[in-house]
């Protein structure tokens, strides 16, 4: 299923999703519009390592941000597998890849599938309020 918010489209794989399309959809939307800050559905997380970095990834409250490190040593791995985890996430958005940020920069993100990935990245998290004041110590690599 492709979802668009902020301007940016991506994928998800709804059948990890225990909610209706329409449903999935109409709470994305709200989540854009300011009118939601969690979903009100569950998500079953792969029995992987990309499922564990899900998990610690679903648990970062909206507002801040973790470095791939911090999941990294949460999970006993390193900082790159944490990284290619998140760039795995099946859900984005849903589940908040875009919360795990460098230690000095944003990283990456997976979602977007047209355009530039990390400004989607950025306008999620000035939209969620992560990063006031930090934006210009970021930098946009990768």
């Amino acid at each position: 299923m492709q979802l668009t918010v902020l301007g940016g489209s991506f994928d998800i794989d709804e059948t990890l999703l225990d909610a209706p399309p329409e449903t999935v959809r109409q709470q994305v939307g709200e989540y854009g519009r300011g009118e939601r800050e969690t979903f009100d559905f569950d998500v079953r997380f792969p029995g992987t390592f990309t499922g564990d970095v899900m998990r610690e990834m679903a648990a970062i409250p909206r507002g801040e941000t973790r470095t791939y490190g911090d999941l990294a040593a949460a999970l006993d791995s390193s900082a790159v597998a944490v990284g290619q985890a998140c760039g795995r996430n099946p859900v984005p958005v849903i589940v908040p890849c875009h919360r795990v940020v460098g230690t000095d920069w944003l990283g990456g993100f997976s979602g977007e599938t047209e355009g530039d990935r990390v400004d989607l990245k950025r306008r999620l998290l000035e939209h969620e309020g992560a990063i006031p004041g930090r934006q210009t110590t970021l930098t946009d690599s990768f």
